[in-house]
């Protein structure tokens, strides 16, 4: 039986959000010759929030127009219920922290949008995420992007290593106002468009009336770290570690601060922010992009997105930091780096303060 040849000229699907990064994504692609083929995931929305899924789908479709490539449709919904929304509600409900778009990463796009698009023949998949792949000895490497400020690698930590070849981030060499020029340029007709905000294919989302209507409202106390009861709340898991703002404490000697939360008992313990400060964390469920560090090795580390990293010691399933670490939250994602080089993550279980 005569079997066909293999297309010369690589296909790379490209999930397009309606949004400027993943606009430019796909030019570049066109640009350089591939065939590309822009998906838009049609996202799940929690009841009460409102869907814009419609306009994000028409300015991903205009841009396609322009670009004269394909667009196909894929509903998501379902999948994003189960593998996303649903654990982070029983996350709450545990009184971790999880990250939804962490989640969202691992799960969708390179989960339900990589394995159908690679069933679909597609050579690559790729996304308007600013980072970067390149080779390295022993195979890829994720490097955070160019631009600093722009960088999301942090969220990136639970792809899995054998896909690293099959994935392409086409900006993730170029700076904010590097990728809006180019869309200009390109007479891209998302150019102008404001980046999106908020949970990942949900938008902007007030988290706590999220979870309020999903998680039945519990009144409970308030408890100063040395027993004294300041105020009330609605429900501990509405509350996370290092949450300032929305605590119902109408005594002097703040600002307080969460430091923990006990579930089983409904009650939310306060502190200073110097009670914060911790050292030594346990994580769990760990993802390695690149040769596992030894034990003992020195990286650094980052347990939030928008912080500077910390030189930490990586022992089996334990960090310990150089320095205090604030608000080290369970259900939180911690990453670690050598350089620019992600060397994967995992999920802060517990810390010892």
């Amino acid at each position: 039986m005569h079997q066909a040849k293999p297309h010369p000229t690589p296909l790379v699907y490209v999930a397009m959000s309606g949004g400027v990064d993943s606009s430019v994504a796909a030019a570049l692609l066109k640009e350089r010759g591939f065939r590309v083929v822009g998906v838009y995931m049609k996202p799940w929305q929690p009841r009460g929030v409102a869907c814009l899924w419609q306009e994000e789908r028409a300015d991903a479709l205009r841009v396609a127009d322009a670009l004269g490539i394909p667009l196909k449709t894929w509903d998501v919904s379902r999948a994003y219920r189960a593998k996303v929304a649903l654990p982070m509600v029983h996350g709450y409900r545990s009184g971790r922290t999880p990250n939804p778009d962490v989640e969202c990463n691992r799960h969708i796009k390179f989960g339900v949008f990589y394995e159908r698009a690679r069933r679909e023949g597609a050579d690559y998949v790729a996304t308007g995420h600013y980072a970067r792949i390149a080779k390295r000895t022993g195979g890829p490497a994720l490097l955070k992007a160019v631009d600093a400020n722009k960088d999301q690698t942090y969220f990136l930590w639970g792809i899995r290593r054998a896909q690293l070849a099959h994935i392409l981030f086409p900006i993730g060499g170029m700076t904010k106002p590097e990728v809006r020029a180019y869309a200009r340029a390109a007479g891209l007709p998302t150019a102008e468009k404001k980046d999106s905000q908020g949970v990942c294919f949900v938008g902007p989302l007030n988290m706590k009336s999220f979870l309020a209507s999903v998680i039945r409202p519990r009144s409970g106390v308030i408890r100063h770290r040395d027993g004294r009861v300041l105020g009330t709340h609605d429900g501990a898991a509405y509350y996370t570690i290092g949450q300032r703002h929305g605590l119902d404490i109408r005594v002097g000697g703040g600002p307080y601060y969460v430091l923990r939360t006990d579930i089983q008992k409904n009650v939310v313990i306060v502190g200073t922010d110097g009670d914060l400060d911790g050292r030594t964390a346990r994580f769990v469920r760990p993802n390695w992009l690149g040769p596992k560090p030894a034990l003992g090795a020195r990286v650094t580390a980052k347990i939030r997105y928008r912080t500077t990293e910390v030189p930490v010691v990586v022992t089996k399933g334990k960090l310990v930091f150089a320095r205090a670490v604030r608000a080290l939250t369970p259900g939180q994602s911690v990453v670690f780096f050598r350089g620019s080089r992600v060397l994967g993550g995992g999920i802060l279980a517990a810390a010892a303060r």
